[in-house]
């Protein structure tokens, strides 16, 4: 709490932002009067799953060109209890596909909330439905000819 504030921190790699993404910052800023919003770098995404697609400067831009966060901060680390202490922050939001893994900052008296994304979008699908249909149009495009079509060869 900063003054008679509620402070809220919420954070992510937001990699190819989407609908839930934004139904989070939402909700976060929903429960408190000041929102913190960390972006993962590109080096701490690496510790933990595939290289962004959108690099860091572009996702740093986006959270800071959106309505909803007050601060938007890279984020350097997921070990939260140093910010706890510096950004002094009462409520951390986070997606539930982390559940359990924040309930430490409980001992430094944060509420934690994980927040139920649901099934459907996520980065993680985003990339595979863009793969996949990118392996179809290529597919469509190897095979455009039909199967008994003589191409003439350069002499």
């Amino acid at each position: 709490m900063i003054g008679n504030k509620t402070v809220v921190y919420t954070s992510g790699t937001f990699d190819m932002l989407h609908i839930n993404h934004l139904k989070m910052i939402e909700y976060a800023r929903s429960l408190g009067d000041i929102l913190i919003v960390g972006v993962n770098t590109d080096e701490l995404v690496a510790n933990y799953k595939s290289t962004p697609i959108i690099p860091f400067e572009e996702r740093i831009g986006l959270m800071k060109a959106i309505k909803g966060p007050d601060i938007v901060i890279p984020q350097k680390s997921l070990d939260h209890t140093d910010k706890v202490k510096k950004l002094n922050f009462d409520i951390f939001v986070v997606g539930d596909d982390w559940v359990g893994k924040y309930d430490y900052l409980k001992e430094q008296g944060v509420d934690v909330v994980y927040f139920p994304y649901g099934d459907g979008i996520s980065s993680s699908n985003l990339k595979k439905r863009i793969y996949n249909n990118y392996k179809k149009l290529q597919e469509k495009a190897d095979n455009h000819l039909p199967a008994n079509t003589r191409i003439k060869e350069d002499e």
